[in-house]
């Protein structure tokens, strides 16, 4: 945690000197002691302070400066650390102006030159002004600070991209938050470059795309080396697995994602039927302790990273990441999962990141306290967000399109939402248009058995639709079936004969896709059992298969 800072401006070098000297030997194990000899320079400092977001305890300014007085420079300064303690130094001549100070600025106290000796004259008042400080300080946040608006789909989707990779930050709301308000000005950023993104070391970015905010985080989109055992493409939990598996076996193993460790289950608010974890644990959880594990046994893991395709030159799979890198590897696994399915419905796309969320991220249900929250979706997805939002929302309403929950919700789950008194189910329904001024306000609901129709004020609507595999860019390459699932094993063999362009002397492995080497786990993999529990199950078996494959090279 930084130091608080004490400022000391003087533009008499000797007493600068002087002061900052006493100071540092009585506080410096304790504070940062920081100097300027003039308040412009003083001011364009206090800037950076904030920016980097330290705190100053205390500002020790001269009065009788050219060009700024200390006054003047205290008017300015409070802008920037309204809490910070001041005091004045000042000569015999000065406490007139010294007493004025007191009203207009609201300075804490006024020192008279010279302080010697400072045990006596200096130390007392300043430790009563720091011990004032201290009482109602609150230590900063030393993170990353998001400025910008609440119904903007910029600031959500940045706010996701962090949250889901583990970056700690600070949601401020320009809106309504003073401190957000101080930052804008302190940046001299105009409003329409929001969101801007503060760093700890004080620099900023004004609507950074996601790709820039990695690079600045330190996040790494680079491989280290041109060859690999194994990649794994897709950091969900069968990803995840099979890059844990991979490496505790031996295989020099990488593995890349394109937007954030976890996958979609990364944003499920809680997962009780995991073994092991009786009292369940989040998507998020889940995912930072596999990516921890994974970094223990020597995983590399490029995020954000995106695989645009692959080729084959004989016992090597080639990958084209989007920067154009190319990657070679002698085993492959597809663990890239499913994407949300977007939703065709008048309005709603106008409003995505808005008050409408796909797959909604946990930190946006503090920001719907007491509002009436709709979910579409009857799988264990939604019905996992209905319980997380039901503890913040007045009301969560599912929309659900069949005839029950039971024929797409796991049971124990089917019973917390009917013990749930503010979470209401209603069957057969759709909803067929959003509408709003700059967020969500109604939506529109059509009974798809009536067809009856009625529109209500919604404070959020959240979208858990089903999902579409990811898989144009293996087009060509490895057989799909209709809707773009991968297809292995035996569904490979069709009456006898194995895939077109198979050149194993042996039939595809489970796992295994029509390409001997390129291997899938997880929902992506044609009729897989989708879920958490069979996606590291299938990870850490198609790690067994790499290594029969790669034992038959």
């Amino acid at each position: 945690m930084a130091k608080p800072v004490i400022w000391t401006v003087d533009d008499d070098p000797d007493v600068l000197r002087a002061v900052e000297r006493d100071l540092r030997r009585h506080y410096g194990d304790r504070y940062k002691v920081i100097s300027a000899d003039s308040g412009a320079s003083a001011l364009e400092a206090v800037k950076q302070l904030k920016l980097r977001n330290e705190p100053v305890a205390l500002f020790l300014v001269d009065q009788r400066m050219p060009r700024m007085s200390g006054v003047e420079f205290l008017e300015k300064a409070i802008e920037f650390y309204p809490d910070a303690k001041r005091a004045l130094l000042t000569a015999y001549a000065d406490t007139d102006a010294a007493i004025r100070a007191i009203n207009s600025v609201h300075i804490d106290h006024y020192l008279m030159k010279p302080w010697d000796p400072p045990e006596e004259r200096l130390f007392g008042v300043v430790d009563d002004l720091l011990d004032d400080w201290q009482s109602a300080y609150h230590p900063v946040f030393e993170g990353v600070r998001v400025i910008g608006h609440r119904w903007s789909p910029q600031s959500n989707e940045i706010r996701d991209f962090l949250g889901r990779n583990f970056v700690p930050h600070l949601w401020l709301n320009v809106e309504t938050d003073e401190t957000a308000k101080q930052l804008l000005t302190t940046t001299g950023a105009a409003i329409s470059a929001l969101p801007i993104i503060v760093f700890p070391d004080g620099t900023f970015l004004t609507n950074p795309g996601i790709s820039a905010i990695a690079q600045k985080l330190g996040l790494k989109t680079k491989a280290e080396a041109p060859f690999y055992d194994l990649v794994v493409v897709g950091a969900g939990p069968a990803g995840l697995a099979a890059a844990v598996y991979g490496a505790a076996d031996g295989l020099h193993t990488l593995l890349i994602e394109r937007e954030a460790p976890g996958g979609q289950a990364g944003r499920s608010s809680r997962i009780e039927n995991y073994l092991g974890f009786p009292m369940g644990l989040s998507g998020s959880d889940l995912a930072r302790r596999a990516v921890a594990q994974a970094r223990r046994f020597g995983v590399e893991i490029l995020t954000p990273q995106d695989v645009t395709g692959v080729r084959i030159e004989g016992s090597t799979r080639v990958l084209t990441l989007a920067d154009g890198v190319e990657i070679g590897c002698r085993a492959l696994l597809i663990a890239t999962g499913i994407a949300f399915r977007k939703l065709d419905v008048p309005g709603l796309e106008k409003h995505n990141g808005a008050g409408v969320y796909y797959y909604a991220p946990m930190s946006e249900a503090f920001s719907y306290r007491d509002g009436d929250i709709y979910i579409v979706g009857g799988a264990n997805s939604a019905g996992q967000a209905a319980m997380y939002f039901s503890r913040f929302a007045r009301q969560v309403t599912m929309l659900v399109r069949g005839n029950s929950l039971s024929d797409t919700m796991s049971q124990y789950l089917e019973n917390q939402i009917g013990a749930t008194k503010n979470i209401t189910v209603r069957l057969n329904s759709s909803v067929i248009a959003v509408d709003g001024g700059d967020r969500c306000e109604t939506i529109t609901i059509q009974n798809n058995k009536t067809c009856q129709q009625e529109t209500v004020s919604a404070s959020a609507l959240l979208i858990y639709a089903g999902a579409v595999p990811r898989t144009d860019w293996l087009a060509g390459v490895v057989e799909r079936d209709v809707q773009g699932y991968l297809i292995t094993g035996q569904h490979l063999v069709r009456e006898g004969h194995r895939p077109a362009g198979w050149t194993a002397d042996r039939d595809p492995f489970y796992l295994e896709t029509s390409v001997p080497g390129i291997f899938v786990a997880g929902d992506v993999r044609h009729r897989s059992a989708k879920g958490v529990t069979s996606g590291v199950g299938e990870g850490a078996m198609a790690v067994k298969l790499v290594h029969e494959y790669l034992g038959l090279l």
